[in-house]
């Protein structure tokens, strides 16, 4: 993309998802003046191997992380859903919270999970969100009769989104140059303590910068980060 959107809303079903995938592209662009929001959708309850965390306090340790990373990139906004972990469905409630931030956030660009893997593994959660934020944007948030209660009872006006972002695709098309912020990226990463127990962070951390360098070196930059772009008349 080559404008920095004003208003940005980023739909994660997990803690630590939005930084992983798109940490650099939301650090350059609040630095470049946009206002970015997180919709939180999970909890985040059931990521560990380790047998001696329930997964309430499990959940309290990784909803506290969000915020701490999300500080660190500069985003303004953290509204969490707290549906349990690995039970996302694609339900009129569940679109309803999304269309409900879409109207109050009024974004240019949304940011979410690829809901149509071809040959890569995914966590279910990841492919209802993306579709379910897909559904949000595009019709419900558009039209007023879609969850008219939004409006006549909240006073959220329809909202007509223009582009959303899909992140970990088999087919993206657009890339984004994060050189100046993958510093930044790493750190709001480790901000996910409870997710590095059991690998080694280095080789971690190692993983996420050869797999900007690889996204960049598509159009030429040493580090990027890539989408899927769809977008929508406005």
């Amino acid at each position: 993309m080559e404008e920095t959107p004003q208003h940005v809303l980023v739909v994660t079903p997990h803690p630590d998802d939005a930084e992983i995938w798109c940490g650099g592209t939301l650090a350059r662009w609040i630095k470049e003046g946009a206002e970015v929001h997180y919709l939180l959708c999970t909890n985040g309850g059931k990521g560990t191997d380790r047998p001696d965390i329930t997964s309430k306090e499990l959940s309290e340790t990784r909803e506290q992380e969000q915020l701490d990373a999300a500080q660190i990139l500069g985003v303004k906004n953290v509204v969490m859903l707290h549906h349990p972990d690995g039970e996302l469905e694609d339900t009129g409630d569940f679109r309803k919270e999304i269309v409900r931030q879409i109207r109050l956030v009024k974004p240019e660009v949304v940011l979410s999970t690829e809901p149509y893997p071809m040959n890569m593994l995914w966590h279910r959660d990841h492919r209802i969100t993306g579709q379910v934020a897909l559904d949000a944007v595009f019709p419900y948030a558009r039209d007023h009769l879609h969850f008219g209660e939004l409006w006549s009872e909240e006073g959220l006006e329809p909202h007509k989104t223009g582009t959303i972002l899909f992140w970990g695709t088999e087919r993206p098309d657009t890339f984004i140059d994060i050189e100046s912020t993958l510093e930044q990226k790493i750190e709001s990463i480790k901000a996910h303590h409870s997710q590095m127990e059991g690998r080694s962070e280095g080789e971690f951390m190692e993983f996420v910068k050869e797999r900007a360098k690889a996204a960049g070196a598509e159009n030429g930059y040493q580090y990027a980060e890539a989408f899927r772009k769809v977008t929508f008349r406005t």
